[in-house]
């Protein structure tokens, strides 16, 4: 059962950087884009979770920094998540994965992720990602 804190569900997720871009994915019912994320799992620690969510729904392969990126929480079906965010900086790429018939999956620059995504907060966490890690990641504009 996922962990709880104050009221919230525990999930964690990743921002999937490759090069000076970032992986999205579709959520399985709405069909709206999404980072890869879900529940913290019993003996692991949220970014080792999120990097395990990475594999599962979109096929990524990286290492997962252990600093978070920063928090989001929204509501669904009557219930409220917390989403620790961290870094995966890709390595791999699967042409073949678990949840691949449920799930697109598509590299946008952070500008097309943040038109992309529904939730605010996400999209701050992504923007300040790539604009205080500009130099590291790449020195190819990123807006």
């Amino acid at each position: 059962m996922a962990g709880r804190y104050k009221g919230f569900f525990k999930q964690s997720g990743v921002i999937p950087v490759l090069d000076n871009r970032l992986v999205l994915i579709t959520s399985r019912k709405s069909e709206r884009w999404i980072i890869p994320k879900g529940y913290v799992e019993k003996g692991l620690s949220p970014s080792e979770s999120a990097a395990k969510e990475a594999y599962e729904e979109a096929g990524l392969i990286g290492v997962v920094h252990h600093k978070e990126a920063g928090q989001y929480r929204y509501r669904k079906f009557g219930k409220s998540f917390s989403v620790q965010v961290y870094p995966l900086f890709i390595e791999t790429m699967l042409d073949e994965w678990d949840e691949m018939h449920d799930r697109r999956r598509k590299l946008v620059t952070p500008a097309e992720a943040i038109e992309m995504l529904c939730h605010d907060d996400l999209k701050r966490i992504i923007e300040e990602f790539f604009i205080i890690h500009r130099s590291r990641i790449s020195s190819i504009p990123l807006f």
